[in-house]
């Protein structure tokens, strides 16, 4: 891709998401949701390839599935409130139709299976984008809306990803897949503790963020496509193996590292909040995922 194109393509990424981070209308917010969409899908297709193709597709169809539901519960409570502000959600059907759009676009059980084919589909560098950058716009609605969303859609949510994932994650042997699987576990604890503590959430998006940054930068510059590929790491660069076993460990949430203080903050608000049946189940769910990272992390060691 032309790289004024390119550079075009990310400044409107950019734009997109201040447009909806900084928005209190509902229709600028739209806006900057279909400006982010519309600017990566060139990024997605940019390889012409039919696999890349298809997942371009695939990400437009659902975005803008997503997006559709979004404009129609927005113009719903504003013909019933007569206001477009996005913290005045009164009319009964409009949080549930949010909360399930926003869902759709981050890619949360059961509308998550368009996120590891898309992923598998693209490059390593724009599935980077995909689970990072493209999680930031819906987050900061969920951040604003978050008192008003209904709370039983979102535990379901957070117990239906954090399980899935794990499940899911165990039969994996491309690392992208992986990683999509893992960004739907963490989102899934991101939705457990929405409506309860929205500086938490924050927090475990922040280090998301910062965990899962470095270990798609080791897969981008070792060329690391599959788990096959992970077990060679050390004979080309030991450094970049040794931090790829911390920050998998870390994303699994072993203490003493990064990844286990947001899932402690996060049980201990929910057991205060007297959720303790929910504590319990998301617990017992990441299992799963601390599962399959640590198989990624014995892998690596194989070559050591």
């Amino acid at each position: 891709m032309n790289p004024f194109i390119l550079s075009m393509m990310i400044s409107n990424l950019a734009l997109g998401t201040i447009i909806t981070a900084a928005s209190y209308h509902w229709f600028m917010a739209w806006v900057g949701l279909e400006m982010n969409t519309l600017a990566i899908i060139p990024i997605l297709a940019k390889q012409h390839h039919p696999r890349a193709t298809e997942a371009a597709t695939k990400y437009f169809i659902i975005q803008m599935t997503a997006s559709s539901i979004i404009l129609f519960s927005s113009i719903f409570n504003a013909y019933h409130t007569g206001t477009w502000d996005i913290t005045q959600l009164t009319t009964h059907p409009t949080p549930s139709l949010l909360t399930i759009a926003l869902a759709m676009k981050l890619g949360l059980v059961p509308m998550h299976f368009w996120l590891p084919e898309v992923m598998q589909g693209v490059n390593t560098m724009t599935a980077l984008i995909i689970t990072t950058w493209q999680k930031l716009p819906p987050m900061f609605l969920l951040y604003l809306t978050a008192n008003q969303l209904p709370m039983v859609i979102l535990l379901l949510l957070a117990i239906s990803s954090t399980l899935i994932s794990g499940w899911s994650g165990l039969n994996q042997t491309q690392l992208r897949k992986i990683m999509a699987y893992s960004s739907i576990g963490h989102l899934g604890w991101m939705f457990a503790i929405l409506s309860s503590s929205q500086k938490l959430l924050l927090f475990t998006l922040t280090m998301y963020l910062l965990m899962t940054i470095p270990i798609f930068l080791i897969l981008i510059t070792s060329t690391t496509k599959t788990i096959k590929d992970l077990g060679m790491l050390w004979t080309t660069s030991p450094t970049s193996c040794t931090m790829t076993m911390i920050i998998f460990m870390a994303l699994g949430g072993l203490p003493p590292l990064s990844g286990f203080l947001p899932k402690w903050l996060i049980l201990e608000e929910l057991i205060t909040n007297h959720l303790i049946p929910l504590a319990t189940t998301l617990t017992l769910t990441s299992l799963l995922s601390l599962m399959f990272y640590m198989r990624l992390t014995y892998i690596t060691t194989l070559t050591v």
